[in-house]
């Protein structure tokens, strides 16, 4: 595997980096590295929303969403700053001390760092770092995820060819590029990514992934008829040695495996998965044996119709799974109390379509986006954007509110991130960010 090493003595500082820590996870879904962690109730929701031309200003936005039902604002947009023009707004993630949330665009590839911890209902643009792909090589930061410090950026291309093969950027938290790790060729390897998945305690990273820039610009409706761009779809899955970042077993999960999920539980040691194209729940656990391996657990939704499986959350207990799946606008839920054996136990239609999915840690209230991508999303009237809250009760998915992002002059709704008023702004002094 090729490895670019962009700063004096990066290996030595990785490896402090990723010493193993105590398992944690804001909100189910981000990285162990997090340090704060909202239990309770949640106050704002940051959408990261895509542009549309002749709607608002058309630019990519993030907006802030009050989300406390104590508030007189409760279910309103409060804020929202445009980053100027239409790059495909796509993925966040918070940074170690969760007071700096990075956000990334898949087609111009630029990252903008906001400010949510001084003032979580107002952040403020503090960065943007426009020269991603000239010094990785590589096109569309997608998954930005923590590590102390740190942030590890998964892209989804490359400048050469702009297929799948990509790599992984390691950032300081103030911008600085410090390495490129290659996504591995060899040994089965189809050099893809998506998706970054961290278990400290086994001292594992897990990768997934998708495709790359030629097939994910392109409209949907041409993709799907174009023979050769559908076989150029990501079909493994990588473990790394988190330390050294080596890249040590590639698994055959086919059918674009796309977000990682680690079980939360102290002591377990299993990941699940779900494949946009094949329909079906992948886990990844220990063997008898003591070996990594991959297992095609169950299907979801009737795999011929190809439902299209987006975003999926597991809840804090590890025992049950959301998997929002795109073409059908459907969230279902998952009983995986055994991994091994996940039983479907409840669904709903949220939209003609839907994208995100977002849950607290307590699990009693569920928030679905729409968007995938600006130009796979449906047409017409199918084309609804918006963010919709629920309260769950374990048996029913209520309504509680609705942002309609086309009626707000917003755009389309993304991803979604999670801020309290308590921050982490009296953590840590603000960094000093890097001028570049």
């Amino acid at each position: 595997m090729r490895r670019y090493l962009l700063a004096a003595g990066s290996v030595i500082a990785l490896a402090a980096a990723f010493a193993p820590c105590a398992l944690k996870a804001d909100e189910t879904c981000n990285s162990p590295y997090i340090s704060a962690l909202i239990k309770g109730q949640e106050q704002f929701l940051h959408v990261w929303t895509l542009g549309v031309e002749g709607i608002g200003d058309g630019s990519d936005k993030l907006v802030t969403i009050d989300v406390d039902p104590a508030s007189p604002h409760y279910g309103k947009v409060i804020d929202a700053i445009s980053v100027g023009g239409r790059g495909e707004a796509h993925h966040m993630g918070f940074t170690d001390d969760r007071k700096y949330l990075w956000a990334g665009r898949l087609d111009d590839s630029k990252i903008f760092i906001f400010d949510v911890g001084t003032d979580p209902a107002h952040p403020k643009l503090v960065k943007t770092i426009s020269d991603f792909s000239e010094t990785t090589k590589l096109v569309g930061p997608h998954t930005f995820y923590a590590l102390p410090g740190r942030m590890a950026v998964q892209a989804l291309s490359n400048t050469k060819t702009h297929d799948g093969v990509t790599g992984i950027a390691i950032y300081a938290n103030d911008g600085t590029l410090l390495s490129v790790h290659a996504m591995p060729t060899t040994d089965s390897g189809d050099g893809y990514g998506y998706d970054i998945g961290i278990n400290p305690a086994k001292n594992v990273m897990l990768t997934s992934s998708f495709t790359g820039w030629n097939n994910y610009m392109m409209d949907f409706g041409q993709l799907v008829k174009d023979p050769e761009a559908m076989k150029r779809f990501g079909r493994t899955m990588v473990i790394w040695n988190l330390k050294s970042l080596n890249a040590e077993k590639i698994f055959s999960v086919p059918g674009s495996p796309l977000e990682i999920r680690w079980s939360l539980v102290p002591g377990e040691d299993w990941a699940i998965t779900a494949t946009a194209l094949t329909s079906q729940l992948w886990l990844i656990k220990r063997n008898a044996a003591g070996e990594w391996e991959a297992e095609d657990v169950g299907s979801i939704g009737d795999p011929k119709q190809v439902p299209l499986p987006v975003d999926i959350s597991v809840s804090a207990d590890a025992k049950h799974l959301w998997v929002d799946t795109f073409l059908d606008g459907k969230a279902r839920l998952f009983d995986i109390s055994n991994p091994e054996k996940p039983q479907q136990v409840y669904e709903k239609v949220i939209g003609s379509q839907v994208n995100m999915v977002s849950e607290s840690w307590d699990g009693k209230r569920v928030y679905f986006t729409t968007s995938l991508l600006s130009n796979w999303d449906k047409k017409g009237n199918q084309d609804e954007q918006f963010l919709k809250a629920y309260a769950w009760d374990g048996h029913e998915l209520q309504e509680r509110f609705v942002v309609d992002f086309y009626k707000e002059g917003l755009g389309r709704a993304h991803h979604m991130k999670f801020t309290a008023r308590s921050g982490a702004a009296s953590l840590t002094p603000p960094i000093q960010f890097s001028a570049r």
